[in-house]
């Protein structure tokens, strides 16, 4: 006699929470891994949250900074009183790698300099690009795991419900016949785990998509950040 038809001679469960504590192994275990992956994805969730608008305040004193200041020695000093972030760690970036072409150049009174080679410019926009990558892995670091949650989590399910479903139909087998009260309580069991595979998954699928575009928004600013770098770079004769 199988599991199933164990459990068809006591009392069906009438509730959802009957269908899960009575559920069969397979069913708690398929049910266990999508709440281990639940927890997962709102963890993720909280803190990325949290993590993007930190990011997003920290770009828009960047971005005040930056636009009051006159001049580019001016706008390092600004900086530099900030709370790391990622618009300052490129901006930190550039202005030494220049410093290093060009020791002295940014400091207060300093003579002209000769402005940079066609080569040094394009190195100077190479170092922003690489800074840019790191920034851009640092802030996706987890988006990942969401979106492994938000495809697994509904074939998860489904699984569960097709081993919930051949438990019935062995059920049905053992017990010779196929009264609707005896079936009810082994579909509604099969068909939890979908349910809760696709209530694990819509959340995290939502999230991964509003996170890439906040980091899409955030690279496209340090993008156009450096290019205004470089122009800045430019406009005081220093390129």
């Amino acid at each position: 006699m199988t599991l199933y038809a164990l459990l068809l001679q006591s009392r069906p469960p009438t509730t959802l929470f009957g269908l899960i504590t009575g559920g069969s192994l397979p069913t708690r275990i398929v049910l266990l891994l999508l709440a281990v992956g639940s927890l997962m994805s709102l963890y993720i969730i909280v803190h990325k949250w949290r993590q993007f608008r930190e990011v997003r305040i920290q770009g828009d004193r960047f971005l005040e900074k930056m636009e009051n200041a006159q001049r580019l020695s001016d706008a390092y000093k600004s900086i530099l009183a900030l709370p790391d972030s990622p618009y300052g760690r490129v901006f930190r970036q550039g202005v030494n790698f220049f410093s290093e072409l060009r020791p002295g150049a940014l400091r207060e009174g300093s003579a002209p300099t000769e402005g940079l080679s066609p080569t040094q410019l394009e190195a100077l926009r190479l170092v922003l690009e690489k800074e840019e990558a790191e920034e851009r892995d640092e802030l996706a670091r987890g988006l990942q795991w969401l979106a492994i949650i938000g495809s697994v989590a509904p074939l998860l399910g489904l699984m569960g419900t097709v081993i919930g479903i051949m438990n019935v139909f062995l059920g049905i087998t053992a017990a010779g016949g196929s009264n609707i009260m005896a079936v009810a309580p082994g579909v509604g069991e099969a068909l939890i785990t979908t349910v809760v595979g696709l209530a694990v998954a819509i959340p995290a699928v939502i999230a991964y998509n509003y996170f890439v575009a906040q980091l899409d928004l955030v690279m496209g600013e340090l993008e156009g950040f450096s290019s205004e770098f470089i122009g800045t770079l430019a406009r005081e004769g220093r390129v």
